[in-house]
């Protein structure tokens, strides 16, 4: 299989997920952190599951999965133990076409999950096609040491200086050339090393006098 890779928008997209166990618990995690508002269908859950509760953007509804609960429903994960109810959830999405994610089952999948690693802005995914889920978390992994923390800063500082450039209306199609400077630079290891001085000659260097390191980053993160 080869799989289409994309990336969703699920920020206030009803959102449910089928079992209540640890597995359960960390699709929801996932799908809240992107912005779903999700709905968790079981008949037990996890204290951690219950613990997220008092937040409006999930719903616990203890008692078994029954077909209706699709109904206005953007996507579906089965995160079950039960290989009959798993399958059953695959077919009642497959009949109205919804995307449904059925936990270490990519055979009755129509999107897997890939592992990722997440720095704010900075999202990588690694996927083996469902070959090897250990190979990826052991990839995920390694990469989580090379993509740190000054990897969401740096993508800071690139959108504050695409904004204050489109608000001097500079031509789109001059960006490039200047944000092909700016990343050969290797900014992210003067961020990592707190290098702010270095930081702002580069800048200077290449885009004129305005522009500087904490402003920028401050404006971002204020917005």
């Amino acid at each position: 299989m080869s799989y289409y890779p994309v990336n969703l928008d699920i920020k206030d997209r009803q959102c449910l997920v089928v079992g209540g166990g640890a597995v359960a618990s960390r699709k929801v995690k996932t799908l809240m952190a992107c912005g779903a508002n999700v709905t968790v269908v079981s008949p037990e859950f996890t204290q951690s599951l219950k613990n997220l509760e008092p937040t409006p953007k999930i719903t616990l509804v203890q008692r078994s999965y029954e077909t209706h609960d699709l109904e206005k429903k953007f996507l579906v994960i089965g995160a079950t133990d039960d290989e009959k109810l798993n399958r059953r959830i695959n077919a009642d999405a497959e009949k109205r076409n919804m995307l449904c994610n059925i936990a270490d089952v990519p055979d009755i999948c129509n999107f897997i999950l890939p592992a990722i690693i997440r720095r704010q802005d900075l999202c990588v995914t690694i996927s083996t096609s469902g070959k090897s889920p250990a190979f990826a978390k052991k990839l995920r992994k390694d990469l989580e040491k090379i993509f740190g923390d000054e990897y969401a800063l740096f993508l800071t500082l690139m959108g504050g200086i695409r904004k204050k450039l489109l608000a001097e209306e500079h031509a789109p199609e001059a960006h490039k050339p200047i944000f092909e400077k700016l990343i050969a630079h290797d900014l992210p290891e003067m961020i990592k090393n707190n290098n702010k001085e270095r930081v702002n000659q580069v800048l200077f260097e290449i885009l004129g006098s305005g522009y500087d390191y904490d402003a920028l980053i401050n404006e971002k993160i204020n917005q």
